[in-house]
């Protein structure tokens, strides 16, 4: 293993003809850093992992293990450890044999290639199963397969395109925890690919949301599930609502907007003058049901629809004015319930408006 104190990318790009796909992508990575690389599909994610990766050649920037510059240099002497959403295992192979490959690739001495095989089968808790082939495991064994075929020759970095996204909503659960795990126990430098905030949340010290291949925002989970960057990132962050407005005042960090006939307080982020068009973003779990007798961002609504998940309801409520309102409780409701709503002003977040991709007009959420 190459160990190295932080990587750089210095301006990454990657163009594919006339279509940017990643744009000026700068990121500090410490060593034993989990970072997730997050945002929907089309957004730059994967090639960025694949440009780290030597996959794909840099169309502008460069990549820097300390003082040495690695993008110049093929993917088998960057020393990287790689994790595909495919598994690509070898079906002929052995579990033992599929781990070893990359260890006999590198003519390692067999007394080594054995302690690490057999090091590689405990961390991923396969012992009993060495001599299977894959087409004899399930899925998350499968993958842990290939986690361990990644990590057994100790590589500075290991990439992780989408691991679990062909697994059931279980194994996933079950693999996160263990890659958790994984990197705690080896101090393993990660990168890891993500379409799931959950996933990423649950997985990692810090978090670059993408879109249209550029950063939007860089920061701890805590950071990014509080208080995003602006209002693109706060819907994929699990902000859904989403509802356009106007600002009518500005008082500090205090701001009030009306959207669809509703007037809300709300905290602001970015720059935000009266008379601005805004859009104002809540989390479904912070809009409280039984809000009669608040004054502040009270809300009259009818019930729409109500998803059973449990210890909670997922709803859609509406008020007479039109505006769309995602929200959880544990109250049981119904369609057709008339229910009192209220927004924690603090819990509002307000951001400035864009021109392009704006939620639909008069305040429907996304």
């Amino acid at each position: 293993m190459s160990a190295f104190s932080r990587l750089r990318l210095d301006g990454v790009s990657r163009r594919f003809g006339g279509q940017a796909a990643l744009t000026e992508l700068d990121l500090t990575i410490e060593a034993g850093e989990f970072i997730a690389l997050l945002g929907p599909s089309g957004c730059g994610k994967s090639t960025a992992l694949n440009c780290l990766a030597g996959l794909l050649p840099l169309t502008a920037g460069s990549i820097w293990q300390d003082e040495r510059r690695i993008d110049t240099l093929p993917p088998e002497r960057r020393g990287f450890g790689m994790v595909f959403q495919s598994y690509a295992l070898f079906p002929h192979l052995t579990v033992r044999a599929n781990i070893a490959f990359g260890l006999r690739m590198r003519r390692l001495p067999k007394e080594e290639t054995r302690r690490r095989t057999a090091e590689a089968l405990r961390l991923v808790r396969l012992e009993e199963h060495v001599d299977k082939l894959p087409g004899q495991l399930s899925g998350g064994q499968q993958q842990r397969v290939a986690i361990a075929r990644a990590v057994v020759f100790e590589p500075s970095l290991v990439l992780m395109d989408e691991p679990l996204s062909n697994l059931d909503a279980k194994l996933r659960l079950e693999m996160r925890t263990e890659i958790r795990r994984l990197h705690q126990s080896l101090g393993l430098t990660t990168v890891y690919v993500t379409h799931d905030q959950e996933e990423a949340l649950s997985l990692a010290d810090r978090l670059v949301v993408l879109r249209e291949g550029r950063v939007q925002q860089v920061g701890s989970p805590r950071e990014l599930h509080t208080r995003p960057a602006n209002w693109h990132v706060a819907d994929f962050m699990g902000y859904r609502n989403l509802w356009r407005g106007r600002v009518t005042r500005v008082d500090d960090a205090v701001v009030t907007a009306e959207s669809a006939g509703q007037r809300l307080l709300g905290e602001a982020v970015g720059d935000l003058r009266t008379g601005a068009e805004a859009v104002l973003a809540v989390r479904p779990e912070d809009i409280r049901v039984d809000g009669a007798g608040e004054t502040r961002n009270a809300l009259s609504a009818t019930v729409e629809v109500v998803e059973y998940q449990g210890r909670e309801l997922a709803a859609e409520a509406r008020t007479d004015t039109g505006l769309l309102l995602h929200l959880r409780t544990e109250r049981r409701i119904a369609p057709g319930d008339q229910v009192k709503l209220a927004v924690d002003p603090r819990r509002l977040l307000v951001y400035p408006d864009g021109p392009a991709h704006r939620p639909e007009d008069q305040g429907a959420t996304r």
